[in-house]
């Protein structure tokens, strides 16, 4: 055995030792740098989603809804990474823009806003945002954007499409709306809660003390209440308020303005009411062109 194992070992001490050809040293160097320098934007992109993230948390718990201009838009909503999704409200706000609805809009936007703020489910998933014209104008022509009020939706990934902009003019812009616009969008659900108004208490209890005052006055005559035109002037009253547009407006929740299928032109809508008979009302639509205020005029 040991005289058969001999030459086996003398050929193997014979034998050159094998490297690698010299061409692919380079290619592994290349390798390992390009491992390095993805490694290391991989971690500086996570540093600065971290600081991001950290900045809107810092700024949400300030206000609920953060103002931006241009540079801050491009940084927080349009420029990666991103992995939140943000409501942003195109407006204008100033009082030379005499833009009432973006005024009424921005009402609603603060109690959704804030609704969501002081929520249980509140996360750094979803953030509100609002960028008036006068401080954004460049991201007004960005989007080629030339009415206010518009709520659009930035998702964490990818461009907003076409479902991402809210349909203002068809569903209005209640804060229940929004909601449950954002809930499609996000899965985010938040429950509005509306402030306190006591405005309708405050003008019961006024209504109240003064009928209760004038029952005092007249404690000592009371006669009027058996007044026959009296109660018959009540009853008129009673009827034409329910009969009344507002009071269908109030009831059936009709839309506020219409948009035209043929040339797309949208237009308010005003109803007005007219007597065709003694049991009958029938209801006149009015339109107005233009729900939005027109930026282009400014």
């Amino acid at each position: 055995m040991g005289a058969r194992g001999a030459p086996s070992r003398r050929r193997q001490a014979g034998r050159r030792p094998r490297y690698l050809p010299t061409g692919s040293f380079p290619f592994l160097l290349l390798l390992l740098l390009l491992c390095i320098q993805l490694g290391g934007g991989q971690k500086k992109k996570e540093n600065l989603l971290t600081e991001k993230v950290e900045q809107l948390m810092e700024w949400s718990s300030r206000r609920s809804i953060f103002r931006m201009n241009g540079d801050k838009f491009r940084k927080f909503i349009k420029a990666p990474p991103r992995n939140y999704s943000m409501i942003v409200m195109f407006t204008a706000l100033q009082p030379q823009r005499q833009c009432s609805v973006c005024r009424q809009a921005n009402e609603e936007y603060q109690i959704l806003a804030n609704s969501w703020r002081y929520s249980s489910a509140f996360c750094n998933k979803l953030f509100f945002s609002m960028v008036d014209y006068d401080e954004g104008t460049d991201v007004f022509q960005q989007l080629n954007m030339n009415s206010a009020p518009t709520f659009m939706h930035f998702p964490p990934k990818g461009r907003p499409k076409r479902a991402d902009t809210f349909d203002l003019q068809r569903i209005g812009f209640a804060a229940e709306q929004l909601a449950k616009w954002i809930a499609d969008r996000t899965d985010v659900h938040i429950r509005v809660f509306r402030p306190p108004n006591y405005s309708g208490t405050i003008a019961l209890a006024l209504l109240v003390s003064l009928v209760g005052g004038l029952l005092y006055l007249r404690r000592n005559n009371l006669e009027f209440i058996y007044n026959k035109t009296g109660w018959a002037m009540v009853s008129l009253c009673i009827v034409f308020a329910m009969t009344s547009g507002q009071m269908w407006n109030h009831i059936r929740g009709p839309p506020y303005a219409h948009k035209n299928p043929h040339n797309g032109q949208v237009s308010f809508v005003w109803w007005d009411w007219a007597w065709w008979s003694s049991s009958s009302v029938f209801y006149f639509p009015y339109f107005v062109p233009s729900t939005t205020a027109t930026l282009t005029a400014f």
